[in-house]
């Protein structure tokens, strides 16, 4: 695995985990492949417009962070049990303190809602989520982050492609270099967009001529409201439903609307009803007998915000706690049931190879997979609830990490 050479390259060149990532030390001999890879990377920074003086100043003394790449195999909505995780994040103090941002930033928030049709429940959990209301701060160097990643070739070309996103923020001015922070993994300001992100959605919500993400919260709040609009936020329709599942249900159904969800027994767990019209998918994030949801297409453009079911179920709940809802009723295993990233991609490599549709080998399992898994169970003898086990993996012959 490249990310395992990587670490041990970092710690064979004695680079220190413990230094700053806002300051790391100057490059030395032993960088020489980073700096190669540094070097390659101006051809096309130049090529996007990006001058001579802002690619030194964005690179002065970086060097690639040990953190990062340690970073990337502990990530929480896949170390925790996702109970444990959903009930930390969308936990009744963070929709406590939701409720308080609501009140003080009301009128923002009827603006938002006007302008982009997303509800301030949606943004708040985000925001909540994210960085609890704008009370955490990034402390990762951005560029050393993205750098590190890109190095790594972590994801293909993704991050290569973000860093040189992030040379064109420092370029066009919207935030000084000692102040462009990110998480480890290069997202960035109160609500944590990547640097793609804020080049399409951003936006100057408070009128001052800048797009601030960072430290002006009406451009936070109108830049996430823009986003979920532009990825096709419905106004109006809820993320998802938790539903009791009715005896002898036939698991092979995944795919319905909400008028035939209701006829063939699958009802809402709070007892209230479907809406009139639309679908929903059958979903079970941890397999039964964990809590199953239908879910809605909004719920896919939360995913689209961070592509993690723990985080969207965590989001929409959060959201819903705060308008008053109740917890989720069935209970969820005590045991982490999330496969690691590199067993979901052996899986859909062997789906792949069994003649299924499978063309992104990255790890998040889509609905359309699970639909592929539903009928693998069904060949295995096992319940068809389409989630992604260890046992499946054993009976389909695949060897785990």
């Amino acid at each position: 695995m490249i990310l395992r050479a990587l670490a041990v390259f970092i710690v064979t060149l004695g680079f220190a985990a413990a230094a700053p990532a806002q300051q790391p030390r100057a490059p030395g001999p032993g960088n020489a492949e980073f700096n190669r890879f540094v070097a390659g990377l101006w051809k096309d920074a130049q090529a996007q417009g990006i001058s001579r003086r802002t690619f030194d100043m964005a690179f002065a003394g970086v060097v690639p962070d040990p953190r990062v790449i340690a970073a990337t195999t502990r990530q929480p909505e896949q170390a925790k049990p996702m109970g444990a995780y959903v009930a930390s994040l969308a936990s009744p103090q963070r929709a406590a303190n939701g409720l308080r941002k609501e009140a003080e930033w009301r009128k923002l928030f009827d603006a938002v809602e006007k302008r982009f049709g997303v509800e301030r429940w949606i943004i708040l959990a985000i925001w909540g989520m994210e960085t609890s209301y704008g009370a955490m701060k990034d402390k990762w160097d951005t560029v050393r982050s993205l750098s590190t990643l890109a190095f790594a070739k972590y994801r293909g070309d993704y991050f290569r492609n973000e860093l040189l996103i992030a040379l064109k923020i420092l370029q066009e001015e919207h935030i000084s270099r000692d102040q462009f922070l990110s998480s480890w993994a290069g997202a960035m300001g109160q609500t944590q967009f990547m640097p793609k992100n804020f080049m399409d959605y951003a936006i100057d919500f408070s009128g001052d001529g800048k797009r601030d993400i960072w430290f002006t919260v009406p451009d936070v709040i109108g830049s996430t409201g823009n986003y979920l609009q532009k990825e096709g936020w419905k106004h109006g329709l809820p993320w998802g439903f938790e539903v009791a599942i009715p005896k002898g249900f036939d698991y092979r159904k995944s795919r319905a609307t909400f008028e035939e969800w209701s006829a063939l027994g699958v009802k809402r767990a709070d007892g209230g009803a479907y809406p009139k019209t639309g679908d929903g998918v059958l979903f079970f994030p941890t397999g039964v007998p964990g809590p199953g949801f239908v879910i809605t297409e909004n719920y896919h453009v939360l995913r689209e915000y961070n592509n993690s079911d723990a985080y969207a179920i965590s989001i929409g709940h959060l959201a819903d706690r705060m308008r008053g809802g109740a917890p989720f009723k069935t209970p969820w295993p005590v045991q982490a049931t999330t496969l690691p990233r590199d067993d979901r991609i052996a899986l859909q490599k062997r789906l792949a190879e069994l003649g299924y549709d499978v063309k992104l080998f990255n790890g998040p399992i889509t609905f359309e997979q699970r639909d592929f898994i539903r009928a693998e169970q069904v060949k295995l003898g096992m319940l068809p609830d389409g989630h992604a086990s260890a046992a499946l993996l054993d009976k389909m012959g695949i060897k785990r990490q």
